[in-house]
């Protein structure tokens, strides 16, 4: 099996869950390498790394249930974060790609956590899964 299949089939059998904490990690990602591209002075590569992670953090704004309380909560994070992300892209600013780096890993331990007690509590607390 590639590895393009592979990951294929890893995004078509994951649970809503796992594909926020994909997209998380997917985040984090493309901001590295935006730093990266950033200090290597690859304009071009900085500009698209940094649009990825913006289309990531306005996937996560679209698609958050607007039921809960928490999301009044969360969408202004999340629209702070896009702000930075386009900020540091015009100021080529590292220190702002730090600052949202740190955010989104926020975000994903934390819903990481989530995850994990909700498998404890799906499939009691003998860890069966």
């Amino acid at each position: 099996m590639s590895i393009q299949a592979y990951q294929n089939n890893s995004v078509e059998t994951a649970s809503p869950g796992e594909l926020t904490l994909m997209l998380y990690n997917g985040c984090i990602k493309f901001i590295k390498v935006a730093r990266k591209s950033m200090e290597n002075k690859e304009i071009e590569k900085k500009n698209t790394n940094i649009q990825k992670a913006q289309k990531i953090i306005q996937e996560l704004m679209v698609t958050m249930d607007q039921q809960y309380a928490i999301t009044k909560e969360i969408m202004p994070l999340y629209d702070y974060m896009n702000r930075r992300l386009m900020e540091a892209n015009t100021a080529n600013d590292a220190e702002i790609l730090d600052e949202v780096q740190g955010l989104v890993e926020e975000f994903r331990d934390t819903w990481k956590q989530v995850i994990l007690e909700a498998r404890k509590s799906q499939y009691g607390q003998g860890g069966n899964a």
